[in-house]
């Protein structure tokens, strides 16, 4: 048996460096590896696959947690991870052990033999042969980046496929039209595979009616096919099979409605999986989803203080509708730092009104925005804003105020990790 905790972290830095570039979005590299490994992404329980801009991950914890309730064993494959790489992959309920994630990694680093691969695609096999060698009642699988080259779409016949709301993130990627990004996420829509759509833009909802015709894709869209309304504590779903009063989701922020439904408009469709009204209800409860407007409690650090994820114009907007529906009238201070390639002023514009200040920090070990440059981008906006240390030295600066941390998940993961909260 493998002990050292160190010892994953080894092989995971060698598996860093078999290719150049961190994102090369291709399905040549991983195909050839899980055909040495025998072929793993046929051999695991059904697969639920979700692609999307926001929400995806919020979607998959509702639909982990009801499926649970209901006493099923499911897998989860997610990314990026916030404190420890294991978060990434769930094994019936549980994240991967230490020596079970040895084994996969080891295995597929002997199988790749040296060839050029990604990290994400060579960490996405190790999850499926992990997912291949541990029985499951299903498994939901998160895509990574766009959806069309990304590592995950490999599975040739998913049990059904969800589509989060599509909004403009990694354009150099993935394109800088909303039509061409939700081109690459319908991407992963296999014929005959049930597709649950949440709302989309109409130009990104014309393309992915296009492509469920074109592979003759059964499709189930948000506002047609289900409705999710607020009412008073909770909510009311409704679909073909009827009405259900909800309690409100778990997760914070007003947007979790509609994730949740995405999750529960699948899950009641799907005849053998189907889960019942106490499973819904318990896992609504239940779920969780750790740096998505999650409220935290820091030594130190008096009055309310969130930490959020999001790192794109829409999960800006997503926000300040968060920030509205908790809110007085007093102003957050905002403690931002950002990748270098994101939209900082996008992201920001819908948050501008609710700011009394911004913070700008770097993020280590990451290719983060210059804080002086985030600070440039904001009072260009008319925002107060200036840099700071770190992390720590903002918090000191915002004690006492109501205080938002937001701009990145590898910001929020540091965040976590200097905290001593780790993610379960």
């Amino acid at each position: 048996m493998i002990n050292n905790a160190l010892e994953s972290q080894n092989i995971l830095a060698r598996l860093g460096a078999l290719h150049p570039k961190l994102i090369d979005l291709s399905l040549g590299r991983i195909t050839r590896l899980l055909a040495r490994l025998g072929h793993p992404e046929r051999a695991m329980a059904p697969v639920i696959h979700v692609a999307g801009t926001n929400g995806k991950g919020s979607t998959l914890a509702f639909a982990r947690a009801m499926l649970e309730a209901a006493g099923r064993r499911v897998h989860v494959y997610s990314s990026p991870h916030l404190v420890r790489f294991c978060e990434r992959i769930r094994l019936a309920g549980e994240l991967i052990g230490e020596d079970a994630l040895c084994a996969v990694l080891a295995d597929c680093e002997a199988a790749n033999d040296g060839a050029p691969i990604t990290y994400f695609e060579i960490t996405t096999a190790a999850a499926l042969l992990a997912f291949s060698r541990t029985p499951a009642d299903v498994v939901l699988l998160e895509v990574g980046l766009g959806g069309r080259f990304d590592a995950t779409n490999v599975i040739g016949e998913p049990r059904a496929v969800i589509i989060t709301p599509v909004s403009m993130d990694h354009e150099s990627f993935l394109g800088d039209r909303l039509a061409a990004i939700a081109g690459e996420k319908a991407g992963i829509i296999k014929p005959g595979a049930p597709v649950f759509v949440a709302a989309q833009e109409a130009a990104a909802l014309a393309v992915i009616e296009a492509r469920a015709r074109q592979v003759g894709a059964p499709l189930f869209l948000a506002g047609a096919d289900w409705r999710a309304t607020p009412s008073g504590a909770g909510f009311v779903f409704a679909d073909a099979g009827g009405e259900i009063a909800l309690p409100a989701p778990a997760l914070a922020g007003p947007w979790q409605i509609d994730n949740a439904a995405t999750a529960i408009a699948c899950l009641r469709a799907l005849g053998e999986m189907a889960v019942d009204e106490a499973a819904i209800a318990g896992g609504l409860e239940r779920a969780r989803w750790p740096a998505r407007f999650q409220r935290l409690y820091l030594a130190g650090h008096e009055g309310a203080l969130w930490l959020d994820g999001g790192h794109n114009p829409a999960a800006g907007a997503a926000l300040a509708d968060a920030l509205r529906a908790v809110s007085c009238a007093d102003r957050v201070t905002l403690i931002l730092g950002m990748m270098e390639h994101k939209n900082a002023a996008g992201f920001l514009a819908p948050l501008a009104a609710l700011v009394d200040e911004v913070l700008t920090v770097p993020i280590a070990d990451a290719a983060g925005a210059a804080p002086r440059e985030l600070a440039r981008v904001a009072r260009d906006m008319g925002l107060c804003a200036r840099p700071v240390a770190d992390i720590t030295a903002a918090l000191t600066v915002a004690s006492g105020r109501r205080t938002v941390i937001a701009g990145s998940l590898y910001l929020a993961g540091a965040v976590l990790e200097q905290a001593g909260i780790i993610p379960d």
